[in-house]
Order: C-alpha cells, then sequence, then structure tokens
C-alpha cells in the first residue's frame, strides 16, 4: 500500500453490526483540491463543512477514532455517530475528546444528550449539571435540564431552572375536573396569572393557600406545551424561529380531587367517618359548605376510660384563601393511671379523672409559599376526682385562659436535590385561675427535614424532625408534655404506649422535652386499590421535671417499624412495632390517619 495515499481502513462495530471502511484523507484532499496531506487545522475546517452538509457518513469516514487527534475531531465524530443513532460509538468519541478538554462544556452537554435519547434521565441529569457548573448561564444546558427535571416530575426543580431563562409562559390555566368550589375563591387561590411567567415562588405560594383551604386532599400541576403555535400578537413580521412557539408557552393544568360534603361516595365517607372504629371513635366531617371551603369536623369517642367530644368550624376570612379562621370546642373526660411516671412519695395516682372543656379560636395566615403563622386564644375550666387529700398542683382545679401565637419557616428548598428544611416556633401565654392564681408560660421549636434521594418517586422518602418544649411559672396538669405513643399527643416516642389498661399516662410527662424522630419509607406495593409502605424509625428523647415529679430519669432510645397501607388514596392504617432499647420491652399500636 502506498504510503504517499494513506488508505488506512477504520472498521466501526455498531450495535447493528455496520461496517464503515474507506480511505478518509482522499475525501479531504478532493474537498481541498490539494494533493498534500491537509494538517489538523484543514481537516477540522472540512469536518465542519460535512457537518453543516449533514453528511454524517462522509464525517465518519475523515474522522477515525485516534488517541493523536484533537478533542474538536472528536466532537464532531461523535456527533456524526449520535446523528445516526449509533449511541455507544458516540459516546466513546465524545468521552475521549472530554478527556482531552475537560472543561469544554459541549462535551457533556452532548452526552446528556445521547442519555436523553436512550431515556437515561438519570444520566442526563448529572452530564447537564456537570455543564451547568462550567457555564451556569448557558441557556440551552438550563432549557435541556429543566425539561429532564419535568420529565422526571420534580415540578418545582424544573420552574427554578426555566425562572433562569425568563421561562415558562403561562398562556391558558385549565382544571381538571372543574371544582364546586366558588371560581372567585380559587382564582383567588392562585398567585399566578396566565400570559406570565410561571414563578417558582408563586407557585410555592399557591400550595400553600390550596392547603390551607383544607378541600384538596390530592392535586397536582401539569404543563402542557402549546407546540406549532404564534406567540404573542404582532409577531407576523418577526423571524420564523421568533414566531414559532418552541415550547415557551405551555398550558397549565390543575389536576385535583376536591373534599365535598361527607365525601364523594358512600365508599369514600364511610371509610373516614369509621375510620377510628377500633378504638371506640368516629370522625364526622363535611367539607366545602355553600362551596366555600368552610369545613366542620368532629370526634366522638365512648372509650370508657377517655370519653371525648371535639368540634371546629373553619372557613377562609373575608372570603380571602391566604387568611383562615377557626372556631372549636372540645370536652374530654379521662381516667389516669400515674403509678409508673409520677415520683412524688405517697401519691399512688392509679385512678386519677379529669374532666375538662375548652373553646377557642384561632387564625392563621399564609404569607408566601415559604412562610405562615397562626394567633389564638382558648378559655378552658378543668376538674379532678379520685385525688388523695393533700395533693398539690399540678393537680389544681380551675379556669385558665392563655394565648398562643406560632409561625412556621422553611429554612432551605432544594428542588433539585429534592432536599427541605424547615422549622417552626410557638408560644403559649396563660393564667391558671386556682388557688393562688398563677402566670404560665411554654415555648415550642422544631427543626425538620423531608428527603427524596431519587430523583423521581417517593420511594426511600427519608423524614427527620428534633423538637424541643420549655415551660415556666406553673401549668395545669393537662398543659404538661407527654412523650409517648397516644391519639390524643403529637409527640410520639413509638415504643413508649400512652395508656396502661385503656388509662392514660403510662408515658413519661413533664415541662420540658427533647425530642428526636427518624423514618425511611419504603415503596413495598403500588396499586389501584391500596399502597404499602414500611418505615424503620429510630426515636431518642428525655423529658425533665424535677420540681414537679414528673419527667424521665435518663434518655430514651426507641427503634422500630411502621407498616403504612393507605386505601383507596384516601385514609391509611398505619401499624407500629417499637422497641425500647433501654428495657428491652416491645410495644404494637394502631392508628388511623386522614
Amino acid at each position: 500500500m502506498n504510503r504517499g495515499h494513506w488508505a488506512c481502513f477504520v472498521f466501526i462495530i455498531t450495535p447493528a453490526s455496520t461496517i464503515f471502511c474507506g480511505p478518509p484523507l482522499l475525501a479531504a484532499k478532493k474537498t481541498l483540491g490539494r494533493q498534500d496531506s491537509p494538517t489538523a487545522g484543514e481537516r477540522v475546517s472540512v469536518v465542519k463543512k460535512l457537518y453543516q452538509e449533514k453528511r454524517w457518513r462522509q464525517m465518519i469516514e475523515l474522522t477515525p477514532p485516534s488517541p493523536g487527534d484533537s478533542a474538536e475531531l472528536d466532537y464532531y465524530r461523535g456527533l456524526a455517530l449520535a446523528h445516526l443513532e449509533y449511541w455507544a460509538a458516540a459516546e466513546q468519541a465524545l468521552r475521549a475528546g472530554q478527556q482531552k478538554q475537560p472543561h469544554d462544556k459541549r462535551f457533556p452537554l452532548e452526552l446528556a444528550g445521547i442519555a436523553f435519547k436512550q431515556k437515561n434521565y438519570s444520566e442526563a441529569r448529572v452530564r447537564l449539571r456537570l455543564a451547568l457548573r462550567m457555564d451556569p448561564h448557558d441557556a440551552y444546558g438550563i432549557d435541556f435540564l429543566a425539561t429532564v427535571e419535568l420529565l422526571s416530575q420534580n415540578f418545582e426543580a424544573a420552574l427554578e431552572l426555566w425562572n433562569r431563562i425568563e421561562k415558562p409562559r403561562i398562556r391558558e390555566l385549565e382544571t381538571d375536573p372543574q371544582p364546586r368550589l366558588d371560581p372567585v375563591l380559587l382564582d383567588h387561590a392562585f398567585a399566578f396569572s396566565p400570559a406570565s411567567v410561571l414563578r417558582l415562588e408563586d407557585y410555592r405560594t399557591t400550595r400553600a393557600r390550596l392547603d390551607l383551604l383544607g378541600i384538596f386532599p390530592r392535586y397536582q400541576f401539569e404543563l402542557r406545551p402549546r407546540t406549532g403555535e404564534i406567540s404573542g400578537e404582532g409577531s407576523k413580521n418577526q423571524p420564523a424561529r421568533a414566531r414559532e412557539d418552541r415550547g415557551e408557552n405551555f398550558d397549565l393544568v390543575f389536576h385535583n380531587v376536591e373534599r365535598n360534603g361527607w365525601g364523594e361516595s358512600r365508599l369514600e365517607g364511610g371509610l373516614s367517618l369509621l375510620r377510628g372504629l377500633p378504638y371506640e371513635t368516629l370522625y364526622p366531617e363535611y367539607f366545602n359548605l355553600k362551596p366555600s371551603a368552610m369545613n366542620l369536623s368532629s370526634l366522638v369517642r365512648w372509650d370508657k376510660n377517655k370519653r371525648r367530644v371535639f368540634a371546629s368550624f373553619s372557613s377562609p376570612l373575608h372570603h380571602d384563601p391566604r387568611w383562615r379562621y377557626e372556631l372549636y370546642a372540645d370536652a374530654r373526660n379521662e381516667y389516669w393511671d400515674l403509678s409508673q411516671t409520677f415520683h412524688a412519695a405517697g401519691l399512688p395516682l392509679t385512678n386519677l379523672n379529669l374532666q375538662k372543656v375548652e373553646a377557642g379560636a384561632r387564625i392563621r395566615s399564609v404569607i408566601n409559599g415559604r412562610w405562615g403563622w397562626s394567633t389564638g386564644l382558648e378559655i378552658s375550666d378543668r376538674w379532678f376526682r379520685n385525688l388523695p387529700g393533700h395533693a398539690a398542683p399540678p393537680f389544681a382545679n380551675g379556669p385558665a385562659i392563655k394565648y398562643r401565637a406560632g409561625f412556621d419557616y422553611k429554612l432551605l428548598d432544594q428542588p433539585q436535590d429534592r432536599f427541605t428544611l424547615g422549622s417552626s416556633l410557638s408560644a403559649q401565654a396563660g393564667r391558671f385561675f386556682a388557688s393562688p392564681s398563677s402566670l404560665f408560660f411554654q415555648t415550642q421549636g422544631s427543626l425538620w427535614t423531608r428527603w427524596f434521594p431519587k430523583p423521581n418517586g417517593d420511594d426511600f422518602e427519608t423524614i427527620g424532625r428534633l423538637r424541643s418544649g420549655k415551660s415556666a411559672g406553673r401549668p395545669p396538669f393537662d398543659e404538661l408534655f407527654i412523650l409517648g405513643l397516644e391519639r390524643d399527643n403529637d409527640l410520639w416516642l413509638r415504643a413508649h404506649i400512652g395508656t396502661r389498661d385503656g388509662k392514660k399516662g403510662s408515658a413519661p410527662l413533664g415541662r420540658d422535652y427533647v425530642l428526636s424522630n427518624w423514618e425511611v419509607n419504603k415503596n413495598i406495593y403500588q396499586g389501584g386499590l391500596f399502597n404499602v409502605r414500611l418505615a424503620p424509625f429510630l426515636d431518642c428523647g428525655r423529658i425533665y421535671d424535677n420540681a414537679g415529679g414528673f419527667g424521665s430519669q435518663k434518655w430514651l432510645w426507641d427503634t422500630g417499624g411502621q407498616a403504612k397501607l393507605r386505601i383507596l388514596g384516601g385514609v391509611t392504617v398505619v401499624f407500629t412495632y417499637g422497641n425500647d432499647l433501654r428495657s428491652g420491652r416491645n410495644a404494637f399500636y394502631l392508628t388511623v390517619e386522614p
């Protein structure tokens, strides 16, 4: 073979076992009109010209794989192979060029395109993020990554990215199905409007307002591209590329499940009403009265040791979805066994009876998607029976009045990493009109995290929460904190059941506490009728009350797991198994959540 006429044959093995061969440099010489071998720069010029002419096979012939070739030739070789859908060979060529020019954003962008074409969205996401670290303002990369996030059902991440390039623009807002809610009230719940860019902060504010209405247990938003349309008035004289709607405009569809009356069906209403039947409780509820998001909720419990009747009415304030008021009343007749948790000498309180009535009002407000606040006033009265004659406070009879306020604030919300860090702080100040009268104060604060380690879906959802509370003054007995599993208590230490022989009081009580809860939720089965999740957990806490005779002597550690069965997308049956790592005792608990 004549060395002056280099005729090295190139073989490319593809998934289809296609083989290309030919004298690559002859094509370059013919294009340049010369007989001597072209330089590297001339080869690049020829390849670019072939690329503009979409002559992919000739590009491949002209750029055989060679460690000595420039990154530019590797790049165009990869493009040609990708156009012919020889994905493995294209990726090999682009990776070779990336090794030579690791800071060239074109390589990860094109590699992301190859992964995208093969529907490997996770790999496409990794490569696009690498490209955007090299150039954070690359509009193509931002748009591409937003599309990947949207296809992965990470709506907020897509919005966060698109907002950087003033997208997406909403043309129309649709609802599917049309809610019964007053259209004016629903319209005011949306913090955005058609013919404008959908901002992430407006989207989050909208979700917070919808949640405050309390009638949409499940909903989601969908972006539908408006393709092939003329965007905007007066576009007739614009260039063709500017006139075409290339994904700049979208319709936004609000898919929703609305709660109306007792329920959308007899089955749904019956499940909601009877969800507490295993523990002698009914939950009569009525939603969206008028329909103006006026909701009635109640609880009736006939357990002989924990009788209770509760009712509340809530509604938007002045027909404004940013504000909501609630009026409520509560009456209890409970028996407590404090023999294991009250440490004062000479007071074996095994059958303490507490009767209490209270009524109150509160207002909640959504400022935006990041934070909101609440305030309220409550009056109560309590009576104790079966007390020894020399019982001391906090077992004193008498009325009390208290004012409470609180706020919630998201400290960190990273939709691309699917990680949220939130906080809350609440305080209440009251006067207990016992003999003698006394003031009391209580504060509670919490930090919580929620992380989805997978790019889409809720598998392996990780939830953590750290809470703390402190009291000052002389709070009534029923205002003490409780660490344990009890349906009227939300400070769960999941191997410490709050009742003993049906009576409250077996879980640690006190004036101050620290509590940490962690769990990981793994999807086991997802079907049309029900979903099953398993959640291993670890709880740790301690409660203090040196002056009042309550409290835990040491830190308490509980571990175990929960099985969560969600029925028809509605109520969730939660079975909890916990093990007290200090005592070795096991706990089994069943509850039903709305």
